[in-house]
């Protein structure tokens, strides 16, 4: 450039500087106005009475809600909807032929469930029906033998009178030798009686007083017989005293013969309520045995809801007191209406499967929940079916005594 160079005359350089454009220069702004200190003081001050009297009112509306409606009522969102469901069992054994439901089906209380193969049963029952009329049959022979035991009575009755009379014919006749032989005693002493004639009253009288002997004991072995006779009928009338059917051992038959009959009858398993269907694990083929779980039964309209209230919020909390619900499930659109019906005998913490151990050096105080059922309006369920497990927000009024 011309002035970096120092040959350039001074003439050139004046008329290169004049060639060049002039730069604009910036006009000068005006200042600005300085706030007002007042102003802005005033301003500040509107502010913080505006902030100031909106937190005073949420105060107000705070201590309006908490005296008002927030100490008559406790409220949570750890609450479950819970039912006391059925669990189906089988009571007999065998191989399953039927299965008529599926999970999530509506059952009506006695619809059939399951079908069990009945051959078993019926098997063991007709042999039970046998043993039934088998012992109706023995009692009726029982019955029958009580008056040949009668008859035998009589028997010995007159067993009896044919023995007293022998006795007495006996006696006679021993009273007569005794007579013959003192007398021939008497005149042999005298020389009036042969040896002979004396030996002969002798053996007489010896002979009846053993008749005497013989007769006495026959009258006491008919007395004996007689009395055997009596005790043998006592007996037989005390098996069969009463009627047939309440005889010990028709009853034990027919009881056996019913227990059979009830087996056939389970055979058929049959819902004990009404509900959904749930957990079914049974196919057809299965053998199943007594006791096994095969499904279980939810009672959609019989729920309750257990809420799991901290322990400082039961202390206003009494049995009978209203509660309103919602369900994560339908919203807060859908309220739902019930009662305390009773509060669990201890924590959750309490019950556990290891409890905790607090009596320990390193301890931290936990606030522990009780839970709470609360029964709910069947026409509400009937209206809004709820599953068990669903999530609920309970609100209680634990101003009602």
């Amino acid at each position: 450039m011309a002035e970096d160079n120092p040959q350039i005359p001074p003439e050139v350089k004046r008329q290169e500087e004049a060639a060049k454009p002039v730069e604009a220069k910036p006009a000068p702004q005006p200042e600005a106005a300085k706030p007002d200190p007042a102003e802005q003081k005033a301003k500040r001050k509107r502010w913080l009475t505006i902030l100031a009297a909106v937190v005073a009112v949420i105060a107000v509306i705070l201590l309006l809600y908490h005296f008002l409606i927030g100490v008559r009522h406790v409220s949570t969102d750890n609450a479950y909807v819970g039912a006391d469901t059925a669990q189906i069992t089988p009571l007999v054994a065998g191989a399953v032929t039927e299965v008529r439901v599926a999970n999530t089906q509506y059952v009506r209380q006695g619809d059939i469930l399951v079908v069990i193969d009945p051959a078993d049963a019926r098997v063991v029952s007709e042999r039970t029906a046998a043993d039934l009329a088998q012992a109706r049959r023995e009692l009726g022979q029982t019955r029958a033998t009580g008056g040949k035991l009668d008859a035998q009575i009589t028997a010995r009755d007159a067993d009896i009178a044919r023995a007293r009379a022998e006795g007495l014919s006996a006696q006679a006749d021993f009273e007569k030798a005794r007579t013959d032989r003192d007398r021939r005693e008497k005149l042999a002493a005298a020389g009036a009686v042969s040896g002979d004639e004396l030996t002969s009253a002798r053996n007489a009288f010896a002979t009846a007083q053993a008749r005497l002997g013989v007769a006495k004991a026959g009258l006491d072995q008919a007395r004996a017989n007689r009395a055997a006779a009596v005790e043998e009928l006592k007996a037989n009338q005390a098996l069969t005293a009463g009627p047939t059917e309440t005889n010990p051992d028709v009853a034990a038959a027919r009881a056996r013969y019913d227990a059979a009959q009830l087996d056939v009858k389970r055979t058929v398993i049959r819902a004990p309520i009404s509900g959904i269907v749930a957990q079914r694990n049974v196919q057809i083929g299965q053998r199943v045995a007594p006791g096994t779980a095969i499904m279980t039964i939810v009672p959609v309209n019989t729920m309750y809801v257990d809420a799991n209230f901290k322990e400082g919020q039961l202390r206003k909390v009494r049995v009978g007191q209203p509660a309103t619900m919602t369900a994560d499930l339908y919203g807060g659109g859908v309220e739902y209406t019930g009662k305390v019906v009773g509060m669990a005998g201890g924590t959750g913490s309490a019950f556990a499967l290891i409890p905790a151990q607090n009596a320990t050096g390193n301890w931290i105080k936990v606030v522990q929940r009780i839970p709470v059922r609360i029964a709910l309006d069947p026409k509400q369920l009937a209206d809004h079916p709820l599953r068990v497990g669903l999530s609920m927000d309970v609100d209680i009024d634990v101003s009602e005594r």
